[in-house]
């Protein structure tokens, strides 16, 4: 199994930015996929729940309405629509994918909300 996400970076306050992640080795259209992220001396916290066959989604209070969670199967991609950023959403951002029991994680993408 392996994650990879993408599409991190430095962006100003009210800015954008859409975070990937690359799935293989497992059967991604099974997989419940989510994202997460933590910050500097926090806990990891769960951010977005991205369903398997019906990509039902969910989301984190501090995210609605500015965080969009999709995915691709064909593709064997997950996304993360991020608009409207706050300094406050600055993390390293993780990609889960739960098969079955089974959980397991990207490496990260760090995510800089600063002017």
């Amino acid at each position: 199994v392996q994650l990879v996400e993408s599409g991190g970076g430095l962006v100003q306050p009210g800015g954008s930015l859409r975070l990937s992640c690359a799935a293989s080795g497992f059967t991604f259209s099974n997989a419940v996929m989510r994202w997460y992220r933590q910050a500097p001396g926090k806990e990891r916290e769960w951010v977005a729940y991205i369903g398997s066959f019906t990509a039902t989604t969910f989301y984190t209070d501090s995210v609605k309405g500015r965080f969009t969670g999709s995915r691709d199967n064909a593709k064997k991609m997950v996304y993360l629509q991020m608009t409207n950023l706050k300094p406050e959403d600055t993390a390293v951002y993780y990609c889960n994918a739960q098969i079955a029991t089974q959980n397991y994680w990207g490496q990260g993408t760090q995510v800089t909300v600063s002017s």
